[in-house]
């Protein structure tokens, strides 16, 4: 099987990534210190396409890379498309902030 082949799987709805990260934030957030998770992009205004990723918002009391690896394979192997995630922090881009925020939807 090719690694993008894995990806090929039916379009995914806005409630079923929601429900794994609600089960990721259950069981994960104290020990990677995870204060709030969600999603934004297509899969958040529930317009996915079949070519669609999944794009997912991570909040940290630290930076933690592992968190973040460990919630992207995760949700991939759950949902079979790609995720791309992304650690939302004080510093960084505004514009790119207030969009992601304007239609994050946090569980």
């Amino acid at each position: 099987m090719r690694y993008q082949d894995q990806f090929k799987g039916p379009i995914v709805k806005r409630e079923d990534v929601l429900a794994i990260l609600r089960e990721f934030m259950r069981d994960y957030a104290e020990e990677y210190g995870i204060l709030e998770i969600g999603i934004f992009g297509s899969t958040a205004r529930d317009e996915a396409s079949e070519e669609s990723d999944v794009d997912i918002l991570v909040k940290t009391k630290t930076p933690n890379p592992f968190a973040l690896v460990h919630v992207k394979e995760a949700t991939e192997r759950r949902v079979h498309r790609r995720v791309d995630i992304i650690r939302v922090r004080e510093k960084m881009n505004p514009f790119l902030k207030e969009r992601i925020e304007k239609e994050a939807r946090y569980v």
